[in-house]
């Protein structure tokens, strides 16, 4: 059940189901609406984007509508109905917030990927077929309540085969009065035949300032200085951004670019300094991926000719962007980005050194640059 917090408290960043905040996706509520009022509302919608911009929060908010509304808008304006609401939030006090929050609407289901461990501290990779059989069952029954019965996939894209082959079949002979929402972080992996029965809704990633809001109403005692680097470096996903926060992202990434300004020959104790980092907790996944990632963004910037456009996270990033598209081609960088999350993807699989996993991906930047003709 969702709980208050004292007025002094700042907010903290709800789960989806407890969370009656959202900001960026404004005109895919209005689709929603607009839908729902013309009575001509799709059984099945797809919510699709990166990781952590609001697409679960976006589905429960939706979910949440259709349960406190009952019936269509049209049949309740025979009735006198108040107005047609121009959005979906709810108070976390009504009713139907709560139920929902707690789990304990009867019209209202969540598939996601269970628990591995009866500590429910890590989840399975997958949605597996026992977890979608329930929902047949659930669609068969006349709704509890009169109105609409609602569920959340999230995230329909890790459902295995058997899973989403399941669904498929409710997609194919959808129930009367029932809404599935389905929320998918690579709507390409989905069936197209699932993708095909959907109305889809591609969300966007936020943008920087928007990233920034939230990170000041959920995290307010990180820097300014953070915040404004934290923006940047989430890519649109607040998720994102708050995970580098609590991963100690933002130093790490300072020194990386710190090492990576000493190209074409690197610091061998700060090279060593920063690998050895690699093997505590998440950092080399951390590392990787900032180093995969910034190299997409400068090599992007480059082509579009936005180097001088491009936000700067930290104090010298253009001038390191600048000189490393200088000295070796975009084919080149395609190729180390390539190398690099190859690497990532294989230690993480077969647990190779991490320290010497990282130690080769900033190598593999070093010979870049030292065999490029503009490096002779």
């Amino acid at each position: 059940m969702a709980t208050l917090r004292k007025p002094e408290e700042p907010p903290t960043l709800l789960e989806p189901r407890l969370n009656p905040y959202l900001i960026g996706h404004e005109n895919a509520e209005r689709e929603f609406l607009a839908a729902w009022d013309s009575g001509r509302l799709a059984h099945a919608w797809l919510l699709a984007g990166p990781r952590g911009i609001g697409k679960a929060t976006l589905a429960f908010r939706m979910a949440r509508h259709a349960l406190a509304q009952g019936g269509n808008a049209a049949e309740n304006d025979m009735f006198g109905a108040p107005p047609k609401p121009t959005s979906l939030a709810m108070s976390p006090e009504d009713p139907v917030f709560r139920r929902v929050a707690s789990m304990g609407h009867a019209d209202f289901r969540v598939v996601e990927r269970p628990w591995s461990d009866s500590k429910q501290t890590k989840r399975k990779t997958v949605i597996g077929v026992d977890e979608v059989r329930e929902i047949g069952g659930f669609l068969s029954m006349t709704p509890s309540e009169g109105g609409w019965r609602a569920i959340v996939i999230d995230a329909a894209d890790e459902m295995n085969a058997n899973a989403a082959n399941a669904v498929l079949k409710v997609l194919e002979e959808p129930p009367d009065r029932a809404l599935l929402f389905l929320v998918a972080h690579n709507a390409d992996r989905l069936l197209p035949t699932i993708r095909s029965r959907c109305r889809k809704l591609d969300l966007r990633p936020l943008r920087e300032q928007q990233v920034t809001s939230l990170l000041n109403r959920y995290s307010p005692e990180i820097p300014p200085k953070d915040v404004a680097a934290l923006a940047v470096l989430g890519d649109g996903s607040v998720g994102r951004a708050l995970e580098l926060a609590d991963e100690g992202g933002v130093a790490l990434f300072r020194d990386l670019m710190a090492l990576l300004g000493e190209v074409p020959k690197l610091n061998a104790g700060r090279l060593h300094s920063l690998s050895d980092q690699a093997l505590r907790g998440d950092a080399f996944r951390t590392l990787s991926g900032l180093l995969g990632w910034w190299l997409a963004r400068i090599v992007a910037a480059g082509a579009r000719g936005m180097i001088d456009a491009m936000s700067e996270i930290v104090p010298g990033e253009r001038t390191l962007a600048r000189r490393l598209l200088a000295a070796a081609p975009p084919a080149a960088w395609a190729e180390v980005w390539d190398k690099i999350g190859h690497l990532a993807r294989r230690t993480d699989a077969v647990n190779l050194d991490k320290k010497r996993s990282l130690m080769l991906m900033l190598w593999s930047i070093e010979q870049a640059v030292a065999k490029a003709p503009a490096a002779a």
